[in-house]
Parts: C-alpha cells; structure tokens; sequence
C-alpha cells in the first residue's frame, strides 16, 4: 500500500471521515501531487525564524493529550539540519509533562502562528530528551535571554504544512503596536507643528 508523508496524520478512520463529507478527492489529489514536505525549506526557516513562542502536542502512553505553550526570543526555536528542530528547555512550574511523556511516546505535533500576518504551520515529528549536552545546549540559547535551560529537546520532523488563514484573528504583539503608535505620534508633532507654522503667517500678514 502506498503511504503519504500527510498519513502521519490522515490515518484510516481520518480518510474514512474525508470521504464521508466529501473532502478525501481533493486531499488524494494532494497526496499524489506535491504533497506535505518533510524538509525544511526556506521560507519555513524564516517562519520559524521570526516565532516566539509556539504550542507543542505530547501525548503519554495511553494516548492522554496535552498542550504545552513555549515561549521565548523571536528565533528560539531552532534549524539544526535539513529535518530537526531544537529548543532550550527552560525552567517553568516543573509539571515535566511534555518530558514525561516523551520518556514513553516520542510523537509531538507543533503549531507555529503569526497572527499579525494570518499564517500557520503545523508540524508532526518525534522528539527525544537531551541532557547533559553542553555544546547543543549553546547552539540553542538565545544571546542575553535572562532564563535557565534545564534541558534540550530536539524534534526530527516527519511532515509539514501550511494552514489556511481562516477564522484566524489578527493579533499584534506590544512592540509591533508600540512602533505604529510611535510613528502616528511623530506625524501628529509634524503636523501640529506645521499648523503653528501656518497659524504664525497668517498673524504676521
């Protein structure tokens, strides 16, 4: 039987459902053709490049889900090669869930969004637990980020894909609004002081 890279996630029951609502023609069409990639491309290094945080999928042996959100500098998430990724794993509230987990299921799914732009990439992959690696743990720390590595973990990426914009919200962190609010300040001091200008000439006709 042929096997898709998209199968990591549209198993039989997922085609089954497809079908019954009549969306597995076109998704069959996808598989044959380009398909979802595996390697990380350019345009997929830049997105993750310009990130700060991130949600990741862990699930434990017996298939209980959870979602850890991960944050830090834009770029904390890094390229290590054509298909692996790699973070610093910083000191949070200690649960240990997501590492937990990955001790007896190494499958996580990570979901990338730039709200400001509407875009999304989800990726699928196995992740391990690094430990005591100090030369990968400098590869993956964030020049002047005041936080504390406990840990790496690094994801080799199975699958890729770019999800449509829809019902996806714009949202715009604090800088991004800073700088647009800084800029109609300094047109608002321009014009201000363009309409004193005026006002002067007109006194002194």
């Amino acid at each position: 039987m042929t096997t898709y890279t998209s199968d990591v996630a549209f198993s039989s029951a997922v085609k089954e459902q497809q079908e019954r609502f009549g969306s597995r023609e076109s998704y069959a069409r996808m598989e044959q053709g380009r398909g979802w990639q595996v390697a990380i491309d350019a345009g997929l290094a830049a997105f993750i490049a310009a990130r700060d945080s991130f949600y990741m999928a862990t699930a434990s042996a017996d298939g209980q889900p959870y979602i850890q959100h991960r944050g830090g500098p834009a770029g904390f998430l890094k390229v290590l090669g054509p298909t692996t990724l790699g973070f610093a794993d910083f000191v949070g509230n200690r649960q240990y869930i997501s590492v937990g987990n990955l001790t007896e299921n190494d499958r996580v799914s990570v979901f990338l969004m730039d709200y400001a732009n509407r875009q999304r990439v989800k990726v699928w992959g196995r992740a391990r637990v690094v430990e005591d690696d100090a030369a990968l743990m400098e590869q993956l720390m964030v020049e002047g980020y005041a936080a504390t590595p406990e840990r790496a973990i690094v994801i080799e990426v199975e699958a890729w894909d770019v999800n449509c914009p829809q019902h996806i919200t714009p949202r715009f962190t604090r800088e991004a609004v800073d700088e647009e609010v800084e800029a109609l300040r300094q047109r608002v001091a321009e014009l201000e002081a363009e309409n004193v200008a005026i006002r002067s000439a007109r006194a002194a006709d």
